[in-house]
């Protein structure tokens, strides 16, 4: 059975394809018959918007309703970002560990590094354009991530849905995390 299905998964600031819980849900997706693209995106220790957004416009090429996105912490912003750039509706996105405001950055490398993506608007009426299935995974003990903001950005903004893990932290390797059940379930659901 041939799945037109495509899925972007979008790591995050310093990520990269091989790294958190990337290789395993790209597997279980593909177990599934999915295509499963995990692109390297530019330059991730210093991260910048429009470098990211045409990166993943390259990489999608013709987004259609076939067309998905799992998106982690800086990724979940740089797929909304695309999502601005784009007039054709896609299937559905799952956020996980997405952010409007960040806590506990280092230096003032980083503040300066993160404060485009904090400080340009995003434009959710465009977004919502795209597609109405957004789903959105927090955990409650997000170092950098407050969930109260972040998560009612989404819910009002995006009419997300809202799933909340218990202790996950950032969702990264130094949370210990190497596989996330939820947001393969999540994405199976949206996929349906």
């Amino acid at each position: 059975m041939a799945n037109n299905k495509r899925i972007y998964i979008i790591h995050g600031w310093d990520g990269s394809p091989k790294g958190e819980w990337f290789p395993w849900i790209k597997k279980e997706l593909e177990k599934r018959g999915y295509n499963v693209t995990i692109p390297e995106m530019p330059n991730p220790e210093e991260p910048i918007i429009k470098d990211w957004v045409n990166y993943i416009s390259e990489v999608v090429e013709k987004p259609d309703n076939e067309t998905y996105f799992i998106g982690h912490s800086i990724g979940c912003q740089a797929i909304m970002r695309y999502l601005e750039t784009v007039d054709q509706r896609i299937g559905g996105v799952v956020f996980v560990a997405g952010y409007f405001k960040l806590t506990n950055l280092e230096s003032d490398e980083e503040e300066k590094i993160a404060k485009p993506w904090l400080k340009t608007p995003i434009d959710f009426n465009k977004i919502k354009k795209t597609t109405d299935k957004i789903t959105a995974i927090f955990s409650d003990n997000d170092q950098f991530v407050p969930l109260a903001s972040s998560k009612d950005v989404l819910k009002q903004k995006l009419d997300a849905k809202i799933v909340i893990e218990r202790n996950k932290g950032h969702f990264d390797e130094d949370s210990g995390i190497f596989e996330v059940p939820t947001v393969l379930k999540e994405i199976l659901e949206i996929i349906g």
